[in-house]
């Protein structure tokens, strides 16, 4: 009987508040815990009708309230753009838009799996891939990076299709452990703080974060973070 209405009050939940404080969404659960993430009877049912596909808001940060300073002037130089900043991140994001709605799907379902804002990970496969156009059969970096993240085959293995779910969340999943590296080394960085070092750390390894005001001092084109929250703002605006 408990069973039973558990399952019926679980369908009509559009998400849950963990145990943890943070909440965390689902569709149509069929039982305790089902896309939480482990977090089961502890956490406290919110039955408000909707239909999410990702964590609101992330655990690691709400990427609109990162400060950004947008992409770098040779960033900007991929589409020939006059100008820099944030304006320039912007118009890239949307010039990779149309590609990037192909993986909108499982952009969302990778985004709720784990905990990351499937925004921010539009604007990763937006800065090192341009959703798939600047690769040549899925490779990049000259040989050295696999899929729409640019996986780096030095480090890790390759899991999955380029464009894949699979390869998505494997990507993903470095992200997630950079951040939870820039939470270690910097616990006093409020959660924004932490999610834009794990985006440079994604970019260059957290060694080289040394610190906050300077967190993009040793990525690829200076501004890997800056740029990266920039397009994911726009993402977030535009239905991500």
């Amino acid at each position: 009987m408990i069973s039973d209405i558990l399952n019926y009050l679980l369908s009509i939940i559009s998400f849950v508040v963990g145990s943890d404080g943070y909440i965390y969404e689902g569709r149509g659960w069929n039982h305790v815990g089902r896309h939480t993430r482990g977090h089961n009877a502890l956490g406290y049912g919110v039955s408000i009708i909707g239909n999410y596909t990702a964590a609101l808001p992330s655990r690691y940060g709400d990427i609109t309230r990162v400060y950004a300073t947008g992409a770098s002037e040779k960033t900007s130089q991929q589409d020939k753009l006059g100008y820099s900043g944030v304006r320039a991140s912007e118009k890239m994001a949307q010039m990779d838009s149309e590609r990037m709605n192909k993986f909108r799907s499982k952009i969302n379902r990778v985004g709720s799996q784990c905990g990351i804002d499937p925004a921010l990970i539009a604007a990763i496969i937006s800065r090192e891939s341009r959703a798939g156009n600047a690769l040549d059969d899925g490779w990049g970096d000259h040989g050295n990076a696999w899929g729409l993240m640019q996986v780096d085959i030095r480090h890790h293995s390759a899991k999955g299709d380029w464009d894949s779910e699979e390869h998505l969340r494997q990507a993903t999943g470095i992200l997630v452990h950079f951040i939870k590296r820039i939470q270690n080394k910097f616990p006093s960085w409020s959660r924004e703080q932490q999610l834009k070092g794990g985006i440079a750390a994604y970019n260059m390894g957290d060694g080289n974060v040394h610190s906050y005001e300077n967190v993009d001092a040793i990525t690829t084109g200076k501004d890997y973070s800056n740029d990266v929250v920039a397009r994911a703002k726009w993402y977030k605006r535009n239905g991500y």
